[in-house]
């Protein structure tokens, strides 16, 4: 299994070092993890200006070293995304170097969406037509592997904005589909709301299946894990229901590249398990 969204102490929001992310990976079953920090230059998020660059790679190398027998390690980060900071973006990824990039947008034009007031005077189409247009815009600067947590605010939505029904939505994840597929970038299956609010994944099967109707094959698969007992987690039934939407297999990736590995590779049985041929 491959777990493509952990973080650590290198986030502004979690106090779980490397090593024993990696030890519960290993304790998991998971057989690839990437260590996806949160990378943010929105100048009112709480992690502005946190993220270290060199620190985490020296902590990436030394966790290799201690468990590089046993589990592959990747490098990764989670960059935030919108317009107002799109520059930054660009000189940062010019700079650095990952196996696997995370694009993710956070922030709307009034501010994160993380919090309920987001979600005040508006309707559900007022929160995800903007968000979904950033989406498509950040897919579309091609700097990004794959594309985190695709329908986010249903997340953080409020009780009274409960009613998030995807199909509403179709419209505008059609051009988000038609540029990831041109672009040959991947959006990632978040398992995190599997374990809160919405209590399922992000997204959820009829998108994954839309995308696959539309001819896309790529995906990747994680956690989101901000600790340890999270690592993991979701994955074999993601895996499952990838299966079911028609999605073949999942990325791996290795120095921003990635490669298809089929979900039978992934989880021995699986097939006959979910009764296919």
């Amino acid at each position: 299994m491959f777990d493509y969204h952990v973080h650590s102490t290198f986030s502004v929001d979690c106090r779980v070092p490397i090593e024993t992310s990696c030890e519960a990976a290993i304790a998991a079953g998971v057989t690839e993890i990437a260590f996806t920090d949160h990378v943010d230059h929105e100048p009112s998020d709480p992690g502005h200006d946190f993220y270290r660059y060199e620190a985490y790679r020296e902590a990436i190398d030394r966790a290799r070293a201690r468990f590089g027998d046993r589990l592959t390690i990747l490098a990764g980060a989670e960059v935030d995304f919108n317009g107002r900071i799109a520059d930054q973006v660009e000189v940062f990824l010019a700079r650095t170097q990952f196996d696997i990039v995370i694009g993710s947008v956070h922030f709307d034009l009034d501010g994160e969406l993380i919090y309920p007031r987001t979600f005040t005077g508006r309707t559900l189409d007022d929160v995800f037509r903007p968000y979904f247009a950033d989406i498509l815009a950040a897919v579309e600067t091609g700097w990004f592997d794959t594309i985190g947590h695709l329908d986010l605010p249903k997340r953080y939505a409020p009780g009274t904005h409960r009613d998030y029904d995807p199909l509403a939505f179709r419209e505008y994840l059609g051009p988000v589909f038609a540029a990831m597929i041109r672009r040959g970038v991947a959006f990632e299956i978040n398992t995190s709301g599997m374990r809160q609010v919405p209590r399922a994944s992000m997204p959820g099967p009829a998108v994954v299946r839309w995308y696959a109707e539309a001819g896309g094959t790529l995906i990747t698969t994680g956690t989101d894990s901000h600790a340890a007992q999270t690592v993991g987690a979701g994955l074999g039934t993601t895996m499952a229901m990838l299966e079911l939407c028609g999605i073949d297999g999942v990325m791996s990736f290795r120095g921003r590249r990635g490669t298809m590995v089929p979900l039978r590779d992934l989880i021995p049985g699986a097939r006959h398990v979910l009764g296919s041929a």
